[in-house]
């Protein structure tokens, strides 16, 4: 990577170029009517840095919908980080297997450039290239002052630790989320946010393999019931689990006193993976509510999920953690 002096007369260049190119006209062809939070004149260094710009600042038509994509991801969680930024004035974030950090460069971004607010992100994800990728990603961006990377998995990170190491100070982490987390890691992610009583946990779920390869289990044995129909066709188990998972999960986080909205956050038109599981803590536990994963369990076939053992332990109190 080059110094940072090199960088800066880089990206102050790149915006000025940036904003030439970007005219009404042209923003508005991309853009449309939508009201979004990152234009491609503003936001240019960010959108480099992400692969959604060339070089002479324009934005292949190949990118466009990647970058209405991201605009609508900030706009869905927008309300949530409005809700902690009225509350904290440093709020900590981790992204839970964030990938190529589309979504922590667009927050620690927003916050500086449009919320006016100092928001720090841990980006962790268990493939050392990735973290390499981000790390590059995000100083061409400049954003690594508020953004950080670990290389590790969800079940091993100690969030205190890689907190200290990367960051000056420490505290809570107020939210965790994960984009597009592989099937239990989702709940991986769940669980982490749980156990750190963070006060929001947002998920977009992908491959909910468990569920389908417990009914999956329970069709194998021949076992009858309502719920047989789906468990006898792959395809039927497989879409249905979908639904079933997310469903179980969000009573889950409910009988841990969080508000769940679930929600389209990305059109069907662009991935099928489109359900964003948005939690807010609001009040104390309240296990009675697990009486409703019982009967949903209970109807779909008996198969549940381990997430429901994992967050029993976190009531736990030498369960806790905390930076």
């Amino acid at each position: 990577m080059e110094p940072r002096s090199t960088r800066a007369e880089w990206a102050k260049q790149f915006a000025a170029k940036a904003r030439d190119y970007w005219t009404d006209a042209r923003t508005r062809e991309v853009t449309g009517d939508k009201d979004l939070q990152l234009l491609p004149g503003e936001a240019s260094v960010l959108l480099r840095a992400l692969g959604l710009l060339h070089r002479d600042a324009s934005m292949p038509p190949t990118q466009v919908r990647k970058y209405l994509q991201i605009n609508h991801m900030v706009g869905v969680l927008a309300p949530a980080i409005a809700d902690l930024r009225a509350r904290h004035p440093v709020i900590r974030l981790i992204d839970a297997g964030c990938g190529r950090s589309y979504l922590t460069l667009l927050i620690a971004w927003c916050a500086r450039e449009r919320w006016h607010h100092r928001i720090e992100v841990l980006g962790v994800d268990r493939n050392p290239d990735v973290i390499e990728e981000c790390r590059r990603r995000t100083e061409l961006a400049e954003l690594d002052d508020v953004v950080r990377f670990a290389a590790t998995t969800l079940d091993t990170l100690d969030p205190g630790a890689a907190w200290r190491e990367n960051f000056a100070g420490g505290g809570p982490v107020h939210g965790v989320f994960a984009l597009h987390a592989c099937d239990t890691a989702t709940c991986d992610a769940i669980t982490l946010g749980v156990m750190l009583e963070a006060e929001l946990i947002a998920v977009a779920p992908c491959c909910h393999a468990e569920l389908a390869r417990g009914w999956a289990a329970v069709a194998d044995r021949g076992e009858e019931g309502a719920f047989a129909p789906v468990w006898r066709s792959p395809h039927l188990r497989r879409e249905s689990a979908v639904h079933v998972t997310d469903a179980l999960r969000t009573v889950l986080m409910r009988a841990e006193g969080y508000d769940v909205t679930a929600m389209e956050f990305i059109s069907s038109e662009h991935t099928k993976k489109n359900t964003l599981l948005r939690a807010m803590k609001r009040r104390s536990k309240d296990p009675s509510v697990l009486a409703e994963y019982d009967a949903l369990v209970a109807a779909t076939g008996g198969c549940g999920l381990r997430l429901a053992a994992r967050l029993g332990a976190t009531r736990e109190p030498a369960a806790r953690s905390s930076l």
